[in-house]
């Protein structure tokens, strides 16, 4: 998925990397336990998912959540008309404890 991603994907990254939001360091498409999260911020323990049409089960997609969850890590999840706004942003900052 690194060498093809979706242009939510892209997008999601290049906002994120570099730590050009916050100053958060995220990594993307990161194996943590038995899941590959699509962007994982380590301090804070954040994992951001882009939904777009892979994300067909939601059974899954819970699970997994909750596996991120125990492992101290908060999930956020941006449909991709979600993650192109501003807002994504500003969830992101707001769940990293960087703005109110």
């Amino acid at each position: 998925m690194r060498a093809e991603p979706t242009s939510t994907e892209a997008r999601l990254w290049a906002l994120l990397r570099r730590g050009q939001l916050g100053g958060l360091k995220f990594r993307r498409q990161v194996p943590i336990g038995d899941y590959i999260a699509d962007f994982a911020c380590f301090t804070p323990k954040l994992v951001v998912e882009a939904d777009g049409g892979a994300h067909r089960n939601p059974e899954y997609d819970a699970r997994r959540d909750a596996w991120f969850e125990s492992e101290g890590f908060r999930v956020l999840r941006f449909r991709n008309d979600e993650a192109l706004g501003d807002a994504a942003a500003e969830a992101i900052l707001k769940a990293a404890g960087l703005v109110a």
